[in-house]
C-alpha cells in the first residue's frame, strides 16, 4: 500500500484560500478546508493551532494575490494609476468573496488610511504613480487617497451586488476622478 501523501502547511493555506474564493471567509473551518484537501481535519489542526491562525494565513495569501492582480500591466492602456484603479474594481467584480475578505472583514480592521499609505506593500504602486504623474511623493499620496476612496467605494458596491459592472462607464468616471485629484493637489 502506498504511503499517504503528506499535507503541508502551504497546502492547507491554499485550500483555505480556495474556500474563501468559493464560499466566503466565514466558511473557513477545519472541516471545509479538510474537505478541499480530501483528508481528515487532523492535518489542518496540526499546522494551525486555531482556525483564527489559519484565517490570518489565508488572508496573507489573498492579500498577495490581490497585490499581484493590481499590477497586471496588460490592462493598463490609459496609464498606471488608472490601470491599477480599474484592476481594483475588476478584482471586486471577478473575486467578490476575496474582496470582502480583504476589505470588509475584521482582518482589515485596525489599519488606518495613513498606515495603509505608508505600508511597504503599497510602495511599488506609489512609485509607479509618481513616475506617471511627475509629482512629489507627498502629492502622489494625496492623489492616491482621493482616487483610492473613489475606487474602493465603487469596488465595494460591485462586490456586494449593489451596482452592475460596466467597465466603460467605470473607466470614464475613474479617469475624471483621477484628473480631478491631480488638479486639486497641484492647485489648478
Amino acid at each position: 500500500m502506498p504511503p499517504k501523501p503528506k499535507i503541508t502547511k502551504e497546502m492547507v493555506i491554499d485550500a483555505a484560500f480556495e474556500v474563501v474564493r468559493e464560499k466566503g471567509w466565514e466558511n473557513i473551518n477545519a472541516r471545509t478546508v479538510a474537505g478541499k484537501l480530501k483528508c481528515s481535519t487532523q492535518p489542518v489542526m496540526y499546522h494551525f493551532a486555531t482556525i483564527e491562525e489559519l484565517k490570518k494565513a489565508a488572508y496573507a495569501k489573498a492579500d498577495g494575490y490581490h497585490s499581484e492582480y493590481l499590477m497586471k500591466t496588460e490592462s493598463m492602456q490609459k496609464g498606471v494609476m488608472l490601470g491599477i484603479g480599474l484592476n481594483y474594481i475588476r478584482f471586486a467584480f471577478e473575486e467578490p468573496q476575496l474582496f470582502r475578505f480583504l476589505f470588509q472583514s475584521n482582518f482589515f480592521a485596525g489599519t488606518t488610511l495613513l498606515e495603509m499609505i505608508d505600508a511597504e506593500e503599497l510602495a511599488p504602486v506609489l512609485s509607479a504613480m509618481q513616475r506617471a504623474v511627475g509629482s512629489s511623493m507627498e502629492q502622489v499620496k494625496e492623489i492616491f487617497v482621493t482616487v483610492f476612496l473613489f475606487v474602493h467605494g465603487y469596488a465595494g458596491l460591485i462586490a456586494n451586488n449593489s451596482i452592475e459592472y460596466d467597465e466603460e462607464v467605470i473607466s470614464s468616471q475613474l479617469e475624471r476622478a483621477y484628473r480631478g485629484a491631480i488638479l486639486a493637489v497641484r492647485g489648478e
